[in-house]
This record gives C-alpha cells, structure tokens and sequence, in this order.
C-alpha cells in the first residue's frame, strides 16, 4: 500500500538521501552541495521565514519513505498564468514498478490543476530512456525544440558583477 503525502521539516534528511541518490543515478554525485539546511529554508522557510520557495512530495510504500518529488511555480507569459516545474522526481530502486512515480506524478497533476495551472514541465537526461518511456505513456511529449540553457558558478558571478545597477 502507499501514499502520497506533502513533505514535513522531519522529512529533510530523507529529502537530502533522495537528492543524493537520484544524483548519483544521474552520474552527477559529485555535483550536490546541498544541505538539511538549505533544504530546510527553501522548503520550510525555518531560517528566515517567508523564504519557501519549493515545494516537496513524499511517496511512502508500507509507511516508509520510498521517493518524492520536488517542485516549485513558474510562468507562462503565454498562456498568463503559473505552471508547475518539476525539479526532481525519484523513487528508490527497491520500491520501483509498484507505482508511486505514477502516484506522485497524479497527485503533481490534480496540485496543477486544482491550483489553475496552465502547465506541468520537467527535463530528462537524453540516455534515460526508461523515464523517457515513461513518461509518454503518460502522454508527455518532449519539446525537441527548446534547448535548455543554464547559467552557474562564476560565470553567474561574472554576468552578476557586470550589472551596474541601473
């Protein structure tokens, strides 16, 4: 049996285990520098309150954390209204093929939609073929179209400094 359950502060740890995992999955370990506090501010807002900025599902199987997915808001000048991206979604390699990234994925779609959204995005690594697989027999489509840009480390630092503030 499971559920599917809005993520809690006492949740952080495993949030943190799951973050690393599905980067290792990734082959991109090496790349999280994420704490239990900095998960704890921008899930919770505990630091500095107001901070929330994302937003985290839990997938327990048999009572136990077994995946999640992380998301947050983001907008459409088009359609003029918010959609959903989804950051991470993962499930451990035990509790796989029982249904909870298809449990998470409903509940994420009903959070949309009951929430006015226009939309619901995420990015797949190109080799993943099976979530690929996955998620068009949901009936997502992958937007060949658009290439994904992403700007970090010291050359957001660089762009940052070169703004002179007016």
């Amino acid at each position: 049996m499971h559920t599917i359950r809005p993520a809690q502060p006492h949740d952080i740890p495993t949030i943190l285990r799951f973050v690393r995992e599905l980067a290792e999955y990734e082959r991109a370990a090496d790349k999280v520098v994420a704490t239990e506090d900095m998960l704890r501010e921008h899930l919770f807002g505990e630091l500095r309150p107001g901070r929330a900025r994302v937003e985290c599902l839990i997938a327990e199987l048999h009572s136990a954390p077994a995946g999640f997915a992380l998301y947050f808001h983001n907008f459409s000048t088009w359609l003029a209204r918010s959609g959903i991206y989804l950051e991470d979604l993962y499930v451990t390699p035990a509790a796989r093929g029982r249904g909870l990234g298809l449990a998470l994925l409903r509940r994420l779609a009903h959070i949309a939609v009951t929430r006015d959204c226009g939309r619901v995005e995420w990015a797949v690594l190109t080799w993943n073929t099976p979530a690929r697989g996955f998620y068009e027999s949901l009936g997502a489509a992958p937007l060949d179209e658009w290439i994904y840009y992403r700007l970090t480390g010291e050359a957001l630092k660089e762009l940052a400094a070169a703004d002179s503030g007016t």
